[in-house]
């Protein structure tokens, strides 16, 4: 069998590695270099490049610094004080200064020396550096959800398939055991036939940047290169509130709180119904709207409701009472409901122990999100989020949005990945791009 690409990477910088030890002989070399003191050696460390660092950025390039074989060379950021700030931490973590600073992602990931990125960027940006990435033959671990379109999404799949990438993205209640367990209650049908599943995600908007009252346009501000953050959504005027974190409610770069959330949530159902690779048949919503032209203009209050197979109901809603935050399934000989710190059946007795007899399906067990990813770096095998889970669990979302735009039911082909029968609809599974920018073929 022939060695993987990444095993002929390693390979390649254990040759040179150990080149450049007999060269420099006289040298002293730190013990961590040669793997004593508890780290691996460099021919065994995983190298990445990190990219965005906003809110996610800085907690999983610290997850991924806890990690004894995984080293960080380089950040990427467009704002230079957020660049400034990771690679300090990445640097002091270290106590050296290797971390290179990039404003251009792909000059970071041009270089062969990386064999992972870790990306935590605006929605909008996800499509173009994530195949990017892939092309550049790098594994990538990737924030949720996958894309600001559908058509993004589908790019993005078709990059990692094509070029063998590991992917995981950070729907990181996977790698959770009362999510896993809740899960497995609903594959191993205790609740009987699954009849409906109600997945409630948060309403409104949240000022995670404390920016809620710098609501007017003003110059950006020297450290950001504004023009590259726009990247291919449509150029606006700057305005502090609907940049940094809280970009997210802005339809030009994110997608609310529905598609911020839509995969946590709808991917834990889709997990309970084995519907990773399917999806819905037909979907309709209801939502609140700000006007187009506010600043914050996402959906504030939603309801969709998603037919799949087996005449199971899906309602994914924010800001209603009746639908409880979290994962619910509801079947036919009971139900099982999950959440982040919550759990509840209506047999309590399945929350201790599955019954044997009952306990065929066994899911995917994953009990640290970061290293699962790594682990699968060096494996080669999928991880518990690969790119297609990731894709599917966000199509409802998107789809249920599509359906409020246009203000009536919408269906979908599962297998062809288009809606039926409706034009207008057809033209929001994607978007058009800012010149020089263009949507990855």
């Amino acid at each position: 069998m022939k060695q993987s690409e990444h095993a002929r990477r390693i390979t390649r910088r254990h040759f040179l590695a150990a080149s450049t030890l007999a060269v420099a002989a006289p040298t002293l070399i730190p013990a961590s270099a040669l793997g004593r003191g508890g780290q691996p050696p460099p021919s065994e460390r995983i190298t990445m490049g990190v990219l965005g660092w906003g809110m996610m950025g800085p907690g999983n390039t610290d997850a991924f610094l806890g990690q004894k074989d995984c080293q960080i060379l380089a950040a990427c950021d467009v704002d230079q004080k957020h660049l400034e700030a990771a690679v300090n931490r990445i640097n002091k973590h270290y106590q050296n200064q290797d971390c290179k600073a990039y404003k251009d992602y792909r000059e970071l990931m041009a270089r062969k020396d990386l064999d992972t990125v870790m990306l935590a960027l605006p929605d909008n940006w996800h499509a173009l550096t994530a195949v990017e990435a892939a092309r550049q033959k790098k594994d990538i671990y990737g924030e949720k959800p996958l894309a600001r379109t559908i058509a993004e999404q589908q790019a993005i799949v078709k990059a990692v398939q094509a070029n063998q990438r590991i992917w995981q993205t950070g729907s990181w209640q996977r790698s959770q055991a009362p999510f896993r367990k809740a899960a497995e209650i609903v594959r191993n049908g205790l609740i009987g036939k699954v009849k409906r599943v109600e997945v409630g995600l948060p309403a409104g908007h949240h000022d995670f940047a404390g920016t809620k009252n710098f609501m007017t346009p003003s110059d950006p501000p020297p450290e950001l290169d504004y023009d590259f953050w726009i990247g291919p959504s449509q150029m606006e005027p700057y305005i502090k509130g609907r940049v940094h974190m809280n970009w997210r409610w802005n339809y030009n770069i994110g997608g609310g709180q529905l598609l911020d959330w839509i995969g946590h949530h709808c991917d834990i159902a889709h997990w309970g119904l084995d519907a990773d690779n399917s999806g819905p048949s037909e979907v309709e919503g209801t939502g609140e709207f700000p006007p187009k032209d506010a600043v914050w203009n996402t959906c504030t209050k939603y309801r969709i409701t998603c037919k799949y197979p087996n005449d199971v109901e899906l309602v994914i809603a924010g800001g209603h009472p009746d639908i409880r935050g979290g994962t619910k399934w509801i079947g036919t000989d009971g139900w099982v409901w999950v959440d982040r710190g919550g759990f509840d059946a209506s047999n309590t007795d399945w929350f201790a122990q599955i019954p044997p007899e009952k306990y065929q399906v066994k899911l995917y067990r994953s009990d640290s999100h970061h290293r699962n990813f790594l682990d699968c770096v060096k494996s080669r095998k999928p991880t518990i989020t690969p790119v297609e889970t990731a894709h599917h669990s966000a199509i409802p979302g998107h789809l249920g949005l599509i359906a409020m735009l246009v203000g009536r039911k919408i269906k979908w082909d599962v297998a062809t990945e288009t809606i039926i029968g409706d034009t207008e609809a057809s033209k929001l599974l994607t978007r058009p791009y800012r010149a020089p920018w263009k949507l990855p073929a």
